[in-house]
């Protein structure tokens, strides 16, 4: 199939691309590389560079390729930046994606898999989250995200043909098993490699903010999901896609783990004592965040292959160790 992946040159969107390289695709990337790596897009896969606004462009891009699915990763997604600069969130990310779905709709691309997010739950009063749990964000990213899931609903009202899937992230976590690919942001805020880069003397400290929450030892619980299964879940999706389709699916493990059982996981790994600050609670954070993904285990039979935290820190360690500054760009 020929597949095209915005933000391929991304963290979620590269190991994407090479799952689907992988299983016999062919395989476009569109980025316009303010935050994605040239390195992290392997030669097999064609390139283009533009951005989501660039409509015209994008419609030619779509037909020239003879695209038959998009994959769409393309976004901004740092929660605390979209609360002080929201317009770049709603543009980017929600303007961005109605640019997208219209050049799909000149070259007659009729079927998507979106990257939604948990962030558009918000804070919900039950754990673990379905499907069905009530969507009331708390920033703007969750709100940008929500409203591309309208439109996607809209559009595939207006458009019988037209097929779509958003699947909510929940923590997405580790580097290709191979060590090839791995997670480089900048700035980093995501806290296993925030611990990784403290292992390697990078940065002084872990910060840990609120150990008094209602939970076991105090700490927040999240879902961390490898992302290699994450790409896998999507592959899936993808074969089972077909015209008419409105899917939902949540893509987590289904279980948590508290921050204080990150920290020790990452130090048995690296085999560093780095340094940990606990602080107070974040605004916003609730104690406990975790997925039910039954509605894709049994629809698709989706199976997480990786449900080791330490294995799943062991994979990002081998990057952060042969990578210390990312792509190049530290």
């Amino acid at each position: 199939m020929n597949i095209l992946v915005t933000g391929g040159a991304g963290y979620i969107g590269s190991h994407a691309v090479k799952r689907l390289l992988a299983g016999g695709h062919r395989v476009v990337v569109l980025d316009n590389f303010f935050r994605g790596h040239r390195e992290a897009v392997p030669k097999q896969a064609a390139l283009e560079e533009l951005d989501l606004r660039q409509t015209e462009a994008i419609a030619n891009a779509l037909t020239h390729h003879r695209i038959e699915c998009v994959m769409h990763f393309a976004a901004l997604a740092y929660v605390g930046e979209s609360v002080t600069e929201p317009l770049d969130y709603y543009d980017n990310n929600t303007s961005g994606t109605v640019s997208l779905l219209k050049a799909m709709d000149q070259a007659r691309v009729r079927r998507m898999i979106f990257s939604s997010t948990c962030a558009t739950y918000g804070q919900p009063d039950r754990m673990p989250i379905t499907e069905e749990t009530g969507q009331r964000p708390i920033n703007p990213y969750g709100w940008s995200k929500l409203f591309i899931e309208r439109v996607l609903l809209d559009f595939a009202h207006a458009r019988p043909d037209f097929g779509f899937a958003a699947l909510r992230y929940f923590n997405v976590a580790g580097s290709a098993s191979d060590g090839s690919i791995g997670e480089d942001h900048t700035p980093e805020t995501h806290i296993i490699p925030v611990m990784l880069n403290a292992a390697l003397g990078k940065v002084p400290q872990v910060n840990i903010f609120g150990s008094d929450y209602p939970t076991p030892d105090g700490t927040c619980i999240r879902d961390y999901i490898h992302v290699e299964d994450l790409v896998d879940a999507h592959a899936l999706v993808m074969e089972s896609l077909k015209p008419g389709d409105a899917r939902i699916y949540n893509l987590g493990l289904g279980k948590g783990c508290s921050v204080k059982e990150l920290v020790e996981a990452a130090r048995r790994v690296t085999g560093v004592d780095f340094k940990v600050v606990v602080g107070p609670r974040r605004a916003g954070d609730p104690p406990q965040l975790f997925a039910n993904a039954d509605k894709i285990r049994r629809e698709l039979n989706w199976q997480p292959k990786q449900t080791d935290l330490e294995r799943t820190v062991e994979t990002a360690w081998r990057w952060f160790k042969n990578n210390p500054d990312g792509y190049g760009k530290g």
